[in-house]
């Protein structure tokens, strides 16, 4: 085909479209709802999804938690269970048996230390955690440093404040080699943890670090039964895949160590964020399935439009064929002026759809949104789905009539009414 006669083919479309422009655009609005709604809907879905991954991240990758818990109670002695603790003993026994673990560390936690700069004072969680704390959890260092092991070994007084914190004990004022006191101890300031999350709506942001020794000889848990307990005990898995297995190692050294049976899952107080994570993930694929669904749901209704208009467009322009046809235009040229005319119509109105529905998430981000959820984003697949399924319904549409109006005779097609 010449160049010449496919610019005739494209101009002859638009002046078509052009006279029926109420038609033109109800079909482009039809196919413009349906890829935008279906873009709309699967962007929400991810949103959901992949805000909560972060919201899971800012606690840190592949996080586990052990926490202080009750015995089981023996049978037929309905007051025999009692509580136990975590001890560090428990951590060092972790450490050296644990073959599934890559990392592991004890968290001593307390919100009675009160924490006084010049300015300001405040009664925030103080952490007493090993210098390999911020390899497991995510902490993100922003001015000065972290612990080392010297800092641990020598029990040094150093401390690192997270984000909310050092704004609340040097408001508007440095704070890096500052120092605190802590129920009248002095410590350095020697880093600042950067914000972690959405702000004042995380814990983290709120916390004094200091070694986990120094918090050992300083403000140990001394409400509790055992001799050197801990608030509890964070470790990872060596692969993400692992997880399970190291909660039941970690769980049977804790249960051998404490003298009850580790198959009772009621004698463990743990979180496990891998296995949360895939069972979030799970949910959020069945929303985006829903979500989908619906979107699906919608489309087709586009397509169906589509296809009436495009039905009725055809089948009233059968004696515009036999015209056509009688002034010298062959099959292939009458099928490729509705086959351009399917595809302009719904190449452009998707467009003009994924536009739209990119705008609005667009302006979404800029919202504040809340927690545990990221704005919509255009998923390219979706958009490419969406399209191309409108524009094979649009072009089929207009082909099977016109076919049959281009296989009549001229005269018998100017006889059509």
């Amino acid at each position: 085909m010449s160049m010449r006669m496919m610019l005739d083919i494209v101009r002859q479309v638009l002046r078509t479209l052009w006279a029926h422009k109420l038609r033109s655009f109800l079909t482009m609005f039809g196919i413009a709802w349906g890829v935008g709604s279906l873009l709309l809907l699967v962007g929400l879905g991810e949103g959901f999804r992949s805000g909560n991954e972060r919201e899971l991240n800012t606690i840190g990758k592949d996080i586990m938690f052990i926490f202080p818990g009750r015995t089981p109670a023996v049978p037929g002695q309905p007051n025999s269970a009692r509580q136990y603790f975590l001890t560090f003993d428990d951590y060092e026994a972790i450490k050296a048996q644990a073959k599934t673990l890559r990392a592991v560390a004890p968290v001593l936690s307390r919100t009675d230390v009160r924490s006084v700069s010049e300015f300001a004072n405040s009664n925030g969680q103080v952490f007493g955690v090993p210098p390999s704390y911020n390899q497991i959890r995510y902490l993100p260092t922003g001015e000065g440093r972290w612990f080392n092991d010297a800092d641990n070994a020598e029990r040094r007084n150093v401390a690192v404040l997270a984000w909310e914190m050092r704004n609340n004990l040097f408001p508007g004022r440095p704070a890096l080699g500052s120092t605190i006191l802590m129920n009248g101890v002095r410590f350095e300031v020697i880093g600042i943890i950067k914000s972690v999350g959405r702000g004042d709506t995380n814990m983290t942001n709120q916390r004094v670090f200091i070694p986990l020794d120094t918090m050992r000889q300083l403000f140990p848990l001394k409400k509790e039964q055992e001799k050197d307990a801990v608030s509890f005990i964070n470790y990872q898995p060596i692969t993400r895949e692992m997880h399970d297995a190291a909660r039941q190692e970690v769980r049977k050294i804790i249960a051998q160590r404490h003298g009850f049976d580790a198959s009772d899952p009621d004698a463990f107080e743990d979180w496990d964020t891998v296995k949360s994570a895939e069972t979030v993930g799970q949910i959020f694929t069945a929303m985006d399935m829903f979500l989908g669904g619906v979107g699906v749901v919608t489309l087709t209704l586009g397509a169906i439009g589509i296809i009436n208009i495009m039905l009725v467009s055809v089948t009233e322009r059968t004696r515009e064929i036999g015209l056509l046809k009688a002034l010298g235009a062959t099959n292939r040229s009458v099928l490729l002026q509705f086959f351009f005319e399917g595809l302009f119509l719904t190449l452009l109105s998707g467009g003009i759809g994924m536009g739209v529905a990119a705008g609005f998430m667009g302006w979404m981000h800029t919202l504040p949104s809340p927690p545990g959820f990221d704005p919509p984003t255009l998923v390219p697949a979706s958009a490419a789905l969406a399209i191309g399924t409108l524009t094979v319904a649009g072009v089929v549409a207009g082909l099977y009539p016109a076919r049959r109006a281009a296989m009549l005779q001229p005269v018998e097609a100017l006889r059509k009414e």
